[in-house]
């Protein structure tokens, strides 16, 4: 029997234990898309125990708790910090199979020196000596024992970017850069939306009442990003809209929202491909990548929505996908010449094999594999799903050219999922290199080095 979350864990071969020890491990961290707040980063936070860096915030873990059938103070207050740690501990055990259960672990042990798996029982003596260590463990001190180089958060193109300025002025080493994300000014059927274009307004210092101002409003802030180091720009999406309309139709539309009259799923979709073409052509004018990220039913639980607002745990798998739209938008760019860097993400692995087969057909001198598969991303964020993202990439694309992993988390502690990933990345590759599917030696070890760290490298720019 294999001892619990060893040194070789999930390294199965020889020669998966060679690639990811000699060569994986060695890599520094590229953390291309987060949802790490900036700003405690520029103030150098120090957390006062692990429910504090741990569960507030991360809808994974509430999701997990809930199973337990335990009251919501426990998940998302009022109880004290304890007493919802008591909570996960008590809900750890269960997740047998689950990355949580991984993920927990792995920080346990590469933070804290603690490598008693986590329950009920062993709770108050963790907590206690991670309460000890986190005192001299401010998040910049994490960042740096985890070997991050880079990480690019997640900022509204009306965020004034004044933390990752003090960074950067700070002298820390880790660069930490903005990447634009403007679902807000997208989701034109919310009732959000109007103060949203009065929020925008504002930092742009442009009157926005009309399709135009909104581009030039846009334009400006997308400057502004750039002048912070930005090179990557990122999209939630239920689905891609592909629904092109006149300008006339557009202005309507828009004055309609500022109304704040019903506005269709029809218009919706002609107001998001409008934008999402006019912002796809600025990103490629300026050389940044588009992320598209889709497939996902948000807020199902209305009572919960209600009580708690979004990004609470109450998301699911969509089972519309969007193959047509995202055809007609990326043809759309590049019959103009204008489709700049691309990495797709569905949350509903079914869409797999399209995006993979989709990609070969808009690739470029750019970049290798301009566009491409991003990898497995939120429900899919597991060993099952990162083995057949990495299968069907391999199968359909050139895996070589893959830019590898990133955390999608708020979370300082959730750097060690980059290891998660390329343990598993060095089994499957170790495996087929075993089984005589492809040679070992320096071309297996330089793909895995460009996986983890040298392809996000160079494909974003930094």
């Amino acid at each position: 029997m294999t001892d619990f979350m060893t040194r070789d864990f999930l390294l199965q071969t020889e020669t998966a234990r060679h690639l990811y020890h000699n060569h994986a491990a060695c890599m520094p961290i590229i953390d291309y898309h987060c949802h790490i707040n900036p700003a405690e980063i520029a103030e150098n936070r120090v957390y006062e125990n692990l429910t504090q860096v741990w569960l507030y915030g991360d809808h994974y873990k509430w999701r997990a708790i809930r199973t337990n059938a335990v009251p919501e103070r426990l998940v998302t207050g009022p109880a004290d910090d304890y007493q919802r740690f008591e909570a996960w501990a008590a809900a750890v055990p269960k997740l047998i199979g689950s990355p949580l259960y991984h993920w927990t672990h792995l920080e346990l042990q590469r933070y804290f020196d603690i490598f008693d798996p986590l329950s009920s029982k062993t709770a108050p003596a963790i907590w206690e000596k991670t309460k000890a260590v986190l005192d001299s463990l401010p998040v910049r001190e994490i960042m740096r024992k985890s070997g991050v180089e880079l990480i690019c958060t997640t900022d509204d193109p009306a965020d004034d970017l004044q933390s990752h300025k003090a960074i950067a002025d700070s002298g820390f080493a880790t660069k930490v850069l903005p990447a634009f994300r403007p679902d807000k000014a997208l989701r034109v059927e919310k009732p959000t939306f109007t103060a949203y274009i009065a929020e925008l307004s504002k930092a742009s210092g442009l009157t926005i009442n009309s399709v135009d101002n909104l581009k030039a409003a846009l334009a400006q802030r997308l400057d502004h990003f750039q002048a912070h180091g930005c090179r990557a720009a990122d999209h939630g999406l239920e689905t891609v809209p592909y629904h092109p309309a006149s300008e006339a139709e557009l202005n309507a539309i828009f004055k309609q929202a500022l109304k704040s009259e019903e506005i269709s799923q029809t218009e919706t979709a002609a107001w998001q491909t409008e934008l999402l073409l006019f912002l796809a052509k600025e990103y490629h004018q300026r050389g940044w990548a588009m992320e598209l990220h889709y497939g996902i039913r948000r807020d199902n639980n209305t009572i919960m929505y209600n009580k708690l607002g979004p990004d609470t745990g109450f998301d699911c798998l969509s089972g519309c996908t969007s193959p047509e739209g995202l055809i007609n938008l990326l043809n759309a760019l590049a019959q103009e010449n204008k489709l700049p860097k691309t990495l797709i993400f569905c949350a509903n692995p079914a869409d797999n094999t399209t995006i993979n087969t989709l990609a070969g057909c808009f690739q470029g001198e750019e970049a290798p594999a301009k566009v491409q598969q991003g990898t497995a991303w939120w429900f899919n964020d597991t060993r099952h799903g990162m083995e057949n993202q990495l299968t069907d990439f391999a199968a359909l694309s050139a895996l070589g050219n893959f830019i590898g992993f990133l955390t999608d988390s708020r979370s300082f502690l959730s750097y060690p999922r980059h290891e998660y990933f390329r343990r598993i990345l060095c089994n499957l590759l170790g495996g087929w290199a075993e089984n005589g599917e492809y040679p070992a030696g320096a071309e297996l070890e330089r793909i895995v080095e460009d996986i983890s760290y040298n392809n996000a490298k160079r494909f974003l720019g930094f």
